[in-house]
C-alpha cells in the first residue's frame, strides 16, 4: 500500500480509540495503539503484524517517552497521532472537588500534551505528521451545566492545539481538532463517568435532573462511533487536512449556534468595544 500511514492512538483498549484503531487497520494502515493495559488492547483489537499494542497512562511522561520509542524501534515512525484518551468529571463545580478537577485536566489536557511532546520531535525529524486531537461540542460551546471541568480541559485542548498549529506548521506538521456530538461510545458508562458527591442543598433539585438526563443518554447517543473512525481515515487522507472537523449533526447545531451566540455578544456593543484607541491612533496600531 503506497500510502500507508503509521497511526499511534491513545486510549485504544476501548470505545472509540479501539475504533480508530480497527478503521485505520482496515484502511491498510500500521497502528500503535495504547493504553493504561496493553493486554486490553490486545484483546480489544487481536493480533496482527501490522499492530503494536503499548501500555500508556498518558497523566505519565515517562510513559509517553517509553510508548513513543517502541512505536519507532518497531515501525520506524509515526504518521498520525490521535489524542483519544480521556476522562469525564461530571457535577457542579463548586461540588466537584479539586482533586476530582486536577484528574481531569491531567488525562484530557496534560495527557494529549505529554504523548505530543514526545511524539513532536520524531514528526520533526520527518518534517511531516498529523496530530488530531479528540475534544467535544463541549469544547467549543459549554453553554450548559454540569461539564464545567470536562469543558475546561477541552477548551484548554483547543486552545493549546490552535496555538501550535502555527508552531509546528513551517516542519510540515498539521493539526486537526475534532469536535464530536454525542456518540455512542463508553463515557457515559459507570466506567467512564465520575460523577461529583452531592454536598451543596442549593444544587440538589438541579442535580437531580442532570443525573437523570445524563444517565439516561447513555447507550441512546445518536451518532455511530465506528462512521466517525471512518471519516477520521478519509480527514487524514485530505491534503492539507481540515483544521477542525465538527462531527455530527448535533455537533453542527452547537456550533453554529456558538456562532450566533457570539455575534449577539459582539453586535450591542461594537460602537462601545471600538472606541477603545488610543486617541488618533487607529484600532490596529492599538493592538
Amino acid at each position: 500500500m503506497s500510502n500507508k500511514k503509521i497511526w499511534f492512538i491513545t486510549g485504544a483498549s476501548r470505545g472509540m480509540g479501539a475504533d480508530f484503531a480497527k478503521a485505520a487497520l482496515a484502511a491498510g494502515h500500521a497502528v500503535v495503539a495504547s493504553g493504561r493495559d496493553s493486554d486490553q488492547v490486545s484483546k480489544a483489537l487481536g493480533q496482527s503484524n501490522d499492530l503494536l499494542a503499548v501500555k500508556l497512562d498518558v497523566t505519565s511522561r515517562a510513559d509517553a517517552e517509553a510508548a513513543v520509542r517502541g512505536a519507532v524501534n518497531r515501525f520506524g515512525r509515526i504518521d498520525v497521532l490521535v489524542n483519544n484518551a480521556a476522562s469525564f468529571y461530571a457535577g457542579y463545580f463548586e461540588e466537584l472537588t479539586p482533586e476530582q478537577v486536577d484528574r481531569q485536566l491531567a488525562t484530557s489536557l496534560i495527557g494529549p500534551m505529554n504523548v505530543t511532546r514526545a511524539v513532536l520531535p520524531v514528526m520533526r525529524k520527518q518534517r511531516s505528521g498529523h496530530i488530531i486531537s479528540i475534544s467535544s461540542s463541549a469544547g467549543l460551546a459549554a453553554g450548559f451545566e454540569f461539564v464545567s471541568a470536562y469543558a475546561a480541559s477541552k477548551f484548554g485542548l483547543e486552545g493549546w492545539m490552535e496555538s501550535m498549529h502555527a508552531e509546528v506548521a513551517p516542519f510540515g506538521i498539521t493539526t486537526t481538532i475534532v469536535n464530536p456530538g454525542f456518540f455512542r461510545t463508553e463515557l457515559l458508562t459507570e466506567q467512564s463517568t465520575n460523577y461529583a458527591e452531592p454536598v451543596i442543598k442549593d444544587y440538589d433539585e438541579r442535580r437531580a435532573k442532570q443525573l437523570e438526563f445524563w444517565k439516561a443518554q447513555n447507550g441512546k447517543q445518536s451518532g455511530d462511533p465506528a462512521k466517525l473512525a471512518r471519516a477520521l481515515i478519509i480527514i487524514a487522507s485530505q491534503e492539507p487536512p481540515p483544521r477542525r472537523f465538527v462531527a455530527g449533526a448535533d455537533g453542527i447545531a452547537t456550533a453554529e449556534q456558538k456562532i450566533a451566540d457570539l455575534k449577539a455578544q459582539i453586535d450591542p456593543n461594537r460602537d462601545l468595544s471600538t472606541s477603545l484607541a488610543f486617541d488618533g491612533e487607529s484600532a490596529t496600531r492599538a493592538l
